[in-house]
């Protein structure tokens, strides 16, 4: 009998790969459509400059991290094509520019856009360590944006001057010409310079932390310490107005830079960030794209923006703060669960216009299906808004499945522990779990050892545990529920009793009620308009719960706990 939709993040990435192997050019070697406009009639697909900017950095990312959770090598030509892209069109201080396109005009290079830029040139290294080409393009990138920054040196005040302590970078600007360098005249009008410039941040650390790289070291810290000093863009409390997915990227590479630098400060501040946006975030992952800069009844969530939040809760975890493993659970399993695109019965198609040389209009509707929204409500998901479907959300997005999917169990103590329910299976044990039908799961070892179960408030006072379907003691430690000695082939069982409650949340601005079942968000409202989110319960006869029944009455950080009205 159907109950409720389950949380698939392996499907999640067959719906992305298809659609980043689908939303591309091929007759122009797999270029990316950014821009999809899904509500047109007829729908279309067309080029924009950043197709070859950002987007064949991102897409990359986002491809290679489905075909990895998928465990295939099909899109591999696709993956190539944007390979090619990277591999092409450098220029003057090492920058990646970009072909020229009818659809492009000034040519010029975005620092935010190597942001993007530099993850894939470092994936690509990883997969093919000592490429020489690689190493140069990546070498030639970190030198050539030192080379560009300003370097503050001294405070000169009315007081007197004094020498700066730390290295404090900024570029002058947020574009860099092809044919003439800085020009203070041109800006890309995005504001928040130091921020949208320092997103390159946690790729110049990978490249510091994996490849032993003083240069991008010494980069990073830099831009750190401009952004969180003179720049004056956070308070002391971490708090900030303007764009989240740019702040929370940079603060996992200052998660990052604390372990290089050998300084808590950088943690501090990134875990700041975090817990501000956190703050501004609802308990199960909308996230808004701004922040304090539109009231917040006009935000929408990015999905970029719980990517972000996910790889930095994943941060805060490794660095002493298990706490965070909340926010991936919750998070990971419903708006970015929601924010995938998984129908298009709305789609108005016109399959006998040729396609343009910039624009496409055939089967659009079946190749949009698994992009991701740049723009929710907590209910629904707006057509008419622009980025209703964003290229930029469609390579982050697979980034985040693959952290969630390669986190649901991680080895502890000597123990595999059970971080993230969900259905998973590798050579060395096999996870079942049933929500949100059932409170169980189930972890199988097949060569023995110990499991554990990472516990949250969802779980009650009093979860059941078995081997093999025989009752054994409950024992907790450190946040886990702990298994005895396991044989090789034997199951270890967490059960509890599961309700469906409620609770009322501001999100956007706007109350909700949100319906829960242990991690699991089943439905809120009121339900939204065009395409309405949370539509998880399968049942033909669906009841929703009477004033009388169980209700969620915890904090808004935290998953729900249950207690009679």
């Amino acid at each position: 009998m159907p109950g409720y939709q389950h949380f698939d993040p392996w499907n999640m990435a067959k719906l992305a790969h298809h659609y980043l192997t689908s939303m591309v050019d091929e007759k122009n070697g797999y270029l990316p459509y950014w821009l999809i406009l899904p509500n047109q009639k007829p729908a279309e697909a067309a080029h924009c400059r950043v197709d070859d900017a950002e987007l064949v950095g991102s897409w990359y990312e986002g491809l290679d991290s489905a075909m990895q959770v998928l465990g295939t090598d099909e899109g591999k030509e696709v993956l190539a094509g944007f390979e090619a892209f990277l591999r092409d069109s450098w220029g003057p201080k090492g920058l990646r520019y970009h072909r020229p396109y009818p659809w492009t005009h000034t040519m010029h290079a975005s620092f935010h856009e190597m942001g993007y830029i530099l993850p894939a040139l470092n994936r690509i290294l990883r997969k093919n360590p000592g490429d020489p080409e690689m190493e140069a393009r990546i070498s030639g990138l970190i030198h050539g944006m030192r080379s560009l920054v300003i370097e503050r040196k001294v405070r000169t005040f009315w007081s007197g001057d004094s020498p700066e302590e730390k290295p404090i970078y900024e570029f002058p600007n947020d574009v860099y010409l092809l044919d003439g360098g800085f020009d203070l005249t041109r800006h890309t009008g995005r504001g928040e310079q130091p921020i949208r410039n320092g997103v390159v941040i946690p790729a110049l650390m990978t490249r510091a932390l994996e490849w032993k790289d003083e240069a991008a070291l010494d980069l990073a810290q830099g831009l750190a310490n401009q952004l969180l000093g003179p720049s004056r863009y956070f308070s002391w409390q971490y708090a900030f107005f303007g764009h989240v997915h740019s702040a929370v990227w940079v603060a996992s590479g200052l998660a990052d830079l604390t372990e290089a630098a050998g300084d808590p400060g950088y943690l501090a501040a990134a875990k700041g960030i975090y817990d501000y946006v956190r703050s501004l975030s609802s308990s199960f992952g909308w996230v808004p794209e701004y922040a304090q800069w539109h009231p917040m009844s006009e935000e929408h969530c990015e999905t970029c923006c719980i990517k972000d939040m996910l790889v930095m809760a994943d941060k805060l975890v490794r660095h002493g703060y298990p706490e965070y493993w909340q926010d991936m659970v919750l998070f990971s399993r419903n708006q970015l669960v929601e924010n995938q695109v998984t129908s298009a019965s709305y789609v108005v198609e016109d399959n006998s216009r040729p396609d343009t040389e910039s624009t496409t209009w055939h089967d659009i509707g079946s190749r949009m299906i698994g992009g991701f929204t740049g723009g929710s409500l907590p209910n629904s998901i707006s057509l008419s808004k622009f980025r209703s479907i964003a290229g930029c959300c469609a390579g982050t997005a697979p980034v985040a499945i693959q952290l969630v999917w390669d986190r649901a169990v991680t080895e502890e103590g000597g123990a595999f522990v059970v971080n993230i329910p969900m259905d998973r299976e590798t050579s060395a044990w096999r996870l079942e779990s049933d929500y949100p039908d059932r409170g169980e799961m189930r972890l199988t070892l097949k060569d023995g050892g110990r499991a554990a179960f990472r516990r949250y408030p969802f779980m009650g006072n009093q979860p059941e545990c078995a081997v093999n379907g025989n009752p054994v003691p409950l024992r907790e430690e450190n946040g886990l529920i702990l298994s005895p000695e396991l044989f090789p082939g034997d199951t270890f069982t967490l059960r509890h009793p599961l309700h469906t409650v409620r609770k009322k949340e501001t999100a956007a601005g706007r109350e909700y009620t949100v319906f829960w079942r242990g991690p699991d968000v089943v439905d809120i409202t009121p339900h939204g308009e065009h395409l309405r989110l949370y539509q998880r319960d399968l049942r033909k006869e669906k009841v929703l719960p009477s004033p009388d029944d169980v209700i969620y009455t915890g904090a808004a950080n935290y998953g729900p706990t249950q207690q009679k009205r």
